[in-house]
């Protein structure tokens, strides 16, 4: 079969489900059942992929269905034992302290709080803890979900202490043959994969810094009742500042100290100086910026989340309890994720696990005491002693929380699966390289020496299809590399421009945006959210291409 006629087949999903749910505006639960049939039919039917592979691919989804649901199910129980406990008025009330201009709250909230949870955790959580907070802080319920999958960009990349790095980059890249020829340059392959950090944490550095101030011009452009980007400018000074105060030490952690705590010191040192100059009102303009009444909102703004409360039920508590649990997740996934703690390997000794799934070589397995929900769920326990929750309050909030996971279940057990059919592609009877690597290659053929412009988009075209920064470099780096190889350019920065491209396509992967819309009770927007987050995306990777090139060819 020819190349081109390879990447049209294997594009045709992807093509399939953005037609679906960005030009048709069809809700997820309805297309991606219909785009995991037509997945499945192709490849067995044109790719020469066996049946048995394919509901080996679909077992192996439906175990990451469970942990992204078991994630989803942690954050609105925490959210909604905090709301019934009166945690979510006295941090709504803290709020007022530091200042009621949403636009301050988005950075504070979405930009450090989400980027420091991202370094922690990973793997979607962010927008699961954020977006339902700030819904509850008032927000409309879409415009959460919008900020919540921006959150996924610049601290991706060094997400869950690094993993996309060492993981993804090392288990990509890793190989014989590459071994050999660094020795014979007189380095290791540990100095390479620092290489390629420190040169990720650069390019995010410059292009993540207007992340902040990009949040906020979408948010007054798309819910602001003017519709206006400019009221978004006003407060550029405070929001680029905030951009500064984490991706510096951001970018020097990342260039000396390694893969491991970019996020995580740029969000704590960033919190810090945001925090302070914002209660000073440092570089804030005189104007504050708000959304309209709620009546006034677009119906399908809101979410079916109910976080108010009468207010003679509202029990009063000062605000550093109210935040307490939220410091406590913070805490635990960091004590859960640091390599240097045996704490996580504690809670990776429960594995579910089913090798060679139908006598396949493909491997399912979970994790569940490791998995972020888990710490989740305990929080929302530990609020429950800390804020002295009634059984009926905890009850309600567990009824509560279960709707809302049944509607992101139905949509979750078609997505995941799909993806995974499609990425278990490449063992078949035709000799094929897997789909998405089949349309890479097409890509690199067509393009020749600009291909630095190209290397993050198919990093970002892995995310959107995996929904993980991760799975993106173990499937690209190798022939990232490769390319490289072939155009005698540098291979780091190449893989570099792939591991920053697969940080900014989490903004557009679908079962993140799917995760998010539940946890913000908005299941069925997936296609509004997408048509905004594919513009800083698009944004992200164009920038970082351009820095490619002149990095390449120029210095």
């Amino acid at each position: 079969m020819p190349l081109p006629l390879q990447a049209f087949l294997a594009i045709t999903p992807i093509i399939v489900a953005a037609l679906l749910l960005v030009g048709s505006r069809w809700p997820a639960r309805r297309a991606m059942p219909l785009v995991c049939v037509i997945t499945a039919t192709m490849v067995m039917s044109l790719w020469g992929v066996s049946y048995i592979r394919v509901a080996a691919s679909t077992i192996q989804g439906l175990f990451i269905t469970f942990e992204i649901l078991w994630i989803i199910f942690g954050a609105i129980l925490l959210l909604n034992t905090l709301k019934h406990s009166g945690g979510i008025a006295a941090i709504r009330r803290g709020f007022t302290n530091i200042s009621s201009d949403r636009r301050v709250q988005i950075i504070i909230i979405a930009w450090l709080f989400g980027s420091f949870i991202e370094g922690a955790a990973g793997f979607g959580t962010p927008a699961a803890v954020v977006a339902p907070l700030l819904v509850a802080l008032g927000f409309p319920a879409l415009a959460a979900v919008m900020i919540g999958m921006m959150i996924q960009s610049t601290a991706v990349t060094f997400g869950a202490v690094g993993t996309p790095i060492l993981i993804g980059v090392r288990g990509g890249l890793e190989n014989p043959a590459l071994m050999a020829k660094l020795a014979a340059a007189g380095t290791t392959f540990d100095s390479y994969l620092q290489s390629i950090a420190a040169v990720s944490a650069t390019l995010h550095g410059i292009t993540g810094t207007a992340i902040p101030l990009f949040m906020i011009m979408m948010t007054t452009r798309f819910f602001g009742k003017n519709r206006s980007w400019s009221e978004g400018l006003t407060i550029a000074p405070f929001a680029l500042f905030s951009g500064l105060a984490f991706t510096v030490p951001y970018t020097l952690t990342g260039l000396f100290l390694g893969p491991e705590f970019p996020s995580l010191l740029g969000a704590l040192i960033g919190l810090a100086l945001v925090t302070f100059a914002a209660k000073k009102r440092f570089l804030l303009p005189k104007d504050s910026w708000d959304f309209q009444p709620v009546v006034e909102w677009e119906t399908d703004w809101r979410g079916s989340i109910d976080i108010s409360q009468d207010a003679e039920n509202v029990k009063s508590m000062p605000t550093w309890l109210a935040w307490t649990p939220y410091a406590l997740v913070a805490l635990m996934l960091v004590i859960s994720r640091l390599p240097q703690l045996p704490v996580g390997g504690w809670l990776k000794y429960l594995v579910v696990r089913w090798p060679n799934v139908l006598g396949t070589d493909i491997s399912a397995a979970s994790t569940p005491l490791y998995l972020p929900g888990t710490i989740l769920l305990l929080a929302a326990a530990m609020t429950c002693l800390l804020h002295q929750l009634k059984p009926a309050e905890l009850a309600a909030a567990t009824i509560e929380s279960g709707k809302i996971l049944l509607g992101a279940g139905f949509v979750l057990i078609f997505t995941v699966p799909m993806v995974r059919i499609y990425m278990n592609s490449g063992v078949n009877n035709l000799g094929l390289p897997s789909m998405p690597v089949a349309l890479a290659q097409w890509v690199a053929e067509g393009v020749g020496r600009v291909w630095p412009l190209f290397a993050p988009l198919i990093g970002a075209l892995g995310a959107f299809i995996a929904g993980s920064n991760t799975v993106s470099n173990l499937m690209f780096s190798l022939f990232q590399h490769s390319v490289a190889d072939h155009l005698m350019i540098s291979g780091s920065i190449v893989v570099a421009l792939q591991a920053v491209g697969a940080a900014a396509g989490n903004m557009i992967a679908i079962h993140n945006v799917v995760a998010a819309s539940a946890t913000a009770g908005v299941l069925g927007q997936e296609g509004s959210t997408l048509r905004k987050t594919i513009i800083p995306t698009l944004y992200y990777t164009t920038v970082v291409g351009i820095f490619g090139l002149i990095i390449i060819y120029l210095l």
